[in-house]
């Protein structure tokens, strides 16, 4: 093996007040052209990090809004399908959005309202790290650790790492990419083929916990 040893991080999203609001769908669609795109990136992500009873009804705040505020269920419904995870570019990301909205706005004889109270509060994140001082030297050892990790840690290493590497892959991947001969192809394609947006964090460490235990490459143990 070649590299540094994985160094294990947990994180957190700070939530920051914009100012911005909109209570209208046409106002929503005029707010998200020109928001920050951290707003993008919290009202997609940040419901996975933010502590709930329930799993949401949908995964999305947009989503979420259309449906609990404009009473809007086809709306709420084409939101919900976006999978931000297909989307490296947040600016791609926000190009979606509106498309759907403005679509929604063209084949609607009126333009939806929220009540009083209900506005669309658009909150921009800012995210923390920590490192928690664990070193991984080893898929094995990796296997082993996985169920421990705080849910920030999952998070951070498997859906924050995305954005943050230039090859739009998760940290645990790029860590493996990093011993010799490819030895854990098998390994790295099964990491990849789990979803990371329409599951719970927690099922996502159930995920990664189960690809690391039962994963062998080219019938070699890890």
């Amino acid at each position: 093996m070649t590299g540094e040893p994985f160094k294990v991080k947990d994180c957190t999203l700070i939530s920051i007040a914009t100012g911005a609001e909109a209570q209208n769908l046409r106002e929503l669609n005029d707010r998200i052209e020109s928001i920050h795109p951290g707003c993008i990136y919290y009202h997609f992500w940040g419901g996975m990090l933010r502590p709930t009873f329930d799993d949401p009804e949908y995964q999305n705040d947009f989503a979420a809004w259309a449906w609990r505020s404009l009473h809007d269920s086809r709306l709420a419904e084409r939101l919900a399908i976006i999978d931000p995870s297909h989307y490296p570019d947040i600016e791609d990301l926000r190009r979606e959005v509106i498309d759907v909205i403005q679509e929604r706005l063209a084949e609607s004889e009126y333009i939806p309202w929220a009540k009083t109270g209900q506005r669309f509060a658009f909150i921009r994140s800012q995210i923390v790290v920590f490192d928690t001082g664990k070193r991984v030297s080893h898929p094995l050892e990796m296997a082993e650790l996985i169920p421990t990790l705080s849910l920030g840690s999952i998070f951070y290493h498997f859906i924050d790492a995305r954005r943050r590497t230039k090859s739009g892959r998760s940290d645990f991947v790029e860590w493996l990419h990093i011993f010799e001969n490819g030895k854990h192809r098998s390994l790295i394609k099964k990491i990849n083929e789990i979803d990371p947006y329409f599951t719970t964090l927690s099922q996502l460490r159930k995920d990664l916990s189960s690809v690391f235990q039962t994963c062998t490459v080219e019938g070699e143990s890890l």
